[in-house]
């Protein structure tokens, strides 16, 4: 290992050793990562279906709506790079505080947007803010919690994510249906104020230890480095990142297939989103009793295989012709309660092995999330050709992908490692 690595390592290592006392009461803990977890979904689901109506409204190729989409999330990946080390140098807070104002301008901007080209720039810009929001939650529980507590503190976190996303897309769909797409994309402008104003008003610095060097190129490079050769990063980033890849999928290409393809009204594609995300809940609520029974491997391997069944099933329904609403539905509940496993678990643990580095951590694991999300928005953009077959096909694609990282990488490189481990 180069001698920057190895001195990077020795000084993550001695720096933060244990995490920090918490501050706040585990209520408010719990509420603050609910909403700075939850800003991806209420970003990604709140205007889904209003998708097709903006899309009609702006007399659009539907890959520049998919860019809408897409491009936010390859921002928001990017900018994880920058957010993630500041957030080391300069401590939580003023990265929170930073990029809720930016985020809550540029939804009001996106509003007001009067081409395809400029919503979609506005876009990019709520992504790129909203990168510093979600980078700081999943370091945040680094910074309190040991690796095993961390994944139960991020369940709980990503289940006030997944009631938050159960209310999106109903409310999505009734603001569109009855005052126009406009007042959706307005919503998110209210939600980036509201938890700004949690943020500025309780929330306190949870980072014991600032790093000075944080930002010095070689600092930086030797951080990158030690984390992305670190085989239990890798492990749970790959399970992360394909079982959010397989949920991309589907939120990507469910509006068009239900609503144009099946017929759905954006109400009732709404429920379903509601119904979706409910068993994302459920999800996470099976895996904290999982973990302590189980182990975070164990836990692993068993929702991998509700996430293979759920995403076979409707791979297969589809081949053969089956293409109602509930034959894509019922396999798509199966896959989620598996999601609500795999989230906290790739998310916590992909972090847990760098307490002083939890930012830059938590940075590349979401960034590779986001790459990855990015490629199969692409993908879907000049696939989808007016049946069910693209979605479908590429959740039971992704649900191979998860259930082999659970079954091969996580049980190798699941446990989280000590932090004496990450001095050569």
């Amino acid at each position: 290992m180069p001698a920057s690595s190895s001195n990077t390592a020795r000084a993550i290592a001695a720096a933060a050793a244990s995490p920090a006392a918490p501050t706040m009461s585990a209520g408010l803990i719990v509420i603050t990562l609910s909403l700075l977890l939850g800003i991806q979904p209420v970003t990604t689901d709140l205007y889904l279906p209003a998708l097709p109506a903006l899309t009609e409204s702006f007399a659009a190729p539907m890959h520049h709506a998919q860019l809408t989409l897409s491009a936010l999330l390859l921002a928001f990946g990017c900018s994880q790079l920058i957010w993630g080390p500041l957030s080391d140098r300069f401590g939580r807070r003023p990265i929170l505080l930073c990029g809720l104002v930016a985020y809550t301008l540029a939804s009001a901007a996106s509003t007001l947007s009067p081409s395809m080209d400029l919503l979609i720039a506005w876009r990019i810009a709520q992504g790129a803010a909203m990168g510093a929001v979600v980078m700081g939650a999943r370091a945040i529980v680094r910074d309190l919690y040991l690796p095993a507590d961390g994944a139960r503190i991020m369940s709980r976190g990503l289940t006030g994510l997944g009631m938050l996303a159960c209310l999106s897309a109903p409310l999505g769909g009734l603001l569109s249906q009855f005052f126009g797409w406009r007042a959706a994309l307005a919503a998110l402008a209210v939600f980036g104020a509201c938890t700004l104003a949690l943020v500025a008003l309780r929330f306190k610095e949870t980072l014991q230890h600032k790093n000075p060097l944080a930002l010095r190129p070689a600092t930086l490079l030797g951080t990158w480095l030690m984390i992305l050769r670190h085989p239990t990063f890798l492990a749970f980033s790959a399970l992360s990142a394909t079982s959010y890849a397989g949920l991309f999928t589907f939120l990507a290409a469910s509006s068009f297939v239900f609503i144009q393809v099946l017929g759905l009204s954006r109400a009732r594609y709404g429920l379903l989103m509601f119904s979706m995300s409910a068993f994302y809940v459920l999800g996470t609520f099976l895996c904290r009793r999982l973990l302590p029974r189980f182990g975070v491997r164990r836990a692993v391997a068993l929702a991998a295989g509700l996430t293979l069944s759920g995403g076979t099933l409707m791979g297969v329904l589809a081949w053969a012709g089956v293409t109602s609403v509930w034959a894509i539905m019922l396999p798509f509940y199966v896959f989620m309660l598996g999601h609500g496993v795999h989230q906290p678990c790739g998310q916590s643990g992909a972090v847990g092995p760098f307490p002083q580095a939890a930012g830059a951590a938590s940075a590349m694991n979401g960034f590779l999330m986001m790459l990855l999300a990015f490629g199969m928005g692409g993908w879907l953009g000049t696939h989808m050709d007016g049946t069910v077959l693209p979605l479908t096909n590429g959740v039971w694609f992704w649900s191979i992908c998860i259930a082999l990282t659970a079954w091969t990488l996580v049980r190798k490189h699941g446990e989280p490692a000590p932090v004496a481990a990450l001095t050569p």
